[in-house]
């Protein structure tokens, strides 16, 4: 599956690189960079970091 950020949505809070910093990371401007755009289909830790995020900005889709 590949993870998609709604940049607009996103305010680089960092509970997802928290929560899966394999995947997610807050640069030093506060913004959100994807370490790894792709994930394992149903990844719980991708799954909880999508679910967490207050912004709704991460998403993930099939591939």
């Amino acid at each position: 599956m590949r993870i998609v950020v709604d940049r607009e949505r996103c305010s680089g809070i960092g509970i997802c690189e928290s929560l899966d910093p394999e995947h997610f990371e807050i640069d030093d401007n506060g913004a959100l960079v994807l370490v790894s755009e792709m994930a394992d289909d149903g990844d719980d830790t991708v799954m909880k970091a999508v679910r967490a995020c207050p912004a709704v900005a991460l998403s993930v889709v099939s591939e």
